[in-house]
């Protein structure tokens, strides 16, 4: 019986989504768009469009070598890609943000970009980590687990920055400190990570993030909230607002991978349903709206995205991971969702591959 009704309410709850500008209208990705790297593993990608017609990516990389998770904690770097169309298929370019040593506080990991601009400055936002420790290398790549030094440090000093440049190409400028450090007592108490960032026409921020809080027991941290921050300026400083956070377990239910864009009707959010309970999909996608991008409230049919893929072959897919939605704006309108995507059963252990990839958006919507 609880088969049926669990059934029932996901029938019901795609059958919803269908009913939002996202779900209804989300096309066919393109076989060869997208991006992925031989001998890297790929994951969350934010595209821009420059003043020369091209379309820039940066996409968080690491090392094959290394496991998948938690590899992104202690190696990643920030690549630049480039394409002549939103579809791709994008070709790397350089690196935006690359190792700059272990005294920096994201001298050993760069990922999570999300890039935007205001007037004549890119600006990079992402997450930063280090650790005191020696390389992981080949060698010693089966040492790193969960539980190793690396690890616990390398997330235990998860923080959000930014880096900024008067070109797509760069050189990128880093900020000596984060911009959003954690605060004792806090849902942000442990890390701060995940930034999406929306910059107003003033010049002033508003910044969906992810935090974890410390709790003193063997876990070392709390499941994941999301959390609004405001600016003056991409500088700052930012101020958390409100001391609870915007999604919990308590609240709504756990999301991750918060994107926020704007149009003439307000904010807009999508995030990544951790269990399912608020689209019915597990790991599929969710939208909110807000009048002012700090207090939300979720879309009448939340249901954004499935695991489900339809692919310019005509393939049906379940991706293994589909994870870091972004989607692109152009002329005020949203006309791409960008995904992470992982290949196989599901679980990071059980893939054998990542990419980017892309998919149109039908001008209906």
């Amino acid at each position: 019986m609880k088969i049926k009704v669990s059934i029932l309410l996901f029938v019901l709850a795609v059958t919803a989504g269908a009913q939002n500008k996202i779900y209804n209208n989300l096309g066919e990705a393109p076989v060869d768009g997208g991006l992925q790297m031989e001998d890297y593993w790929v994951w969350g990608s934010s595209v821009i469009k420059g003043e020369d017609g091209k379309y820039h990516m940066y996409a968080s990389r690491w090392p094959k070598y290394l496991k998948f998770h938690p590899g992104w904690m202690i190696a990643s770097e920030i690549a630049h890609a480039v394409s002549n169309t939103p579809e791709g298929p994008y070709k790397f370019s350089d690196v935006a943000l690359g190792d700059r040593g272990a005294q920096f506080w994201d001298g050993r990991s760069c990922h999570n970009p999300k890039i935007v601009k205001h007037k004549d400055e890119y600006i990079l936002y992402y997450m930063g980590s280090t650790h005191p420790f020696e390389e992981v290398t080949r060698e010693n790549a089966n040492e790193l687990t969960l539980s190793s030094k690396w690890c616990i440090t390398g997330r235990w000093g998860k923080r959000v920055g930014v880096a900024t440049s008067k070109s797509p190409y760069g050189p990128w400028k880093r900020l000596d400190a984060p911009i959003l450090d954690v605060k004792p007592n806090s849902f942000y108490s442990y890390l701060t990570s995940n930034p999406s960032p929306l910059i107003k026409e003033d010049g002033s921020v508003v910044l969906l993030f992810k935090g974890r809080s410390y709790q003193e027991d063997e876990i070392r941290h709390t499941n994941m909230f999301i959390g609004v921050a405001t600016a003056p300026s991409y500088k700052g400083p930012y101020a958390v607002k409100g001391a609870e956070p915007l999604f919990s377990e308590e609240k709504f239910g756990v999301v991750e991978d918060p994107h926020l864009w704007s149009d003439d009707e307000g904010y807009h959010m999508i995030a990544k349903d951790m269990s399912g309970k608020i689209g019915g999909s597990h790991h599929g996608g969710i939208l909110a709206h807000s009048k002012d991008g700090i207090d939300w409230v979720l879309d009448k049919s939340p249901l954004a995205y499935t695991r489900e893929v339809t692919w310019s072959n005509g393939k049906t897919i379940k991706q293994g991971q589909l994870e870091r939605p972004f989607v692109f704006v152009e002329d005020g309108k949203p006309t791409h969702i960008f995904f992470a995507a992982m290949d196989g059963p599901g679980g990071f252990g059980n893939g054998t591959k990542t990419w980017n990839i892309v998919i149109p958006l039908n001008k209906n919507q």
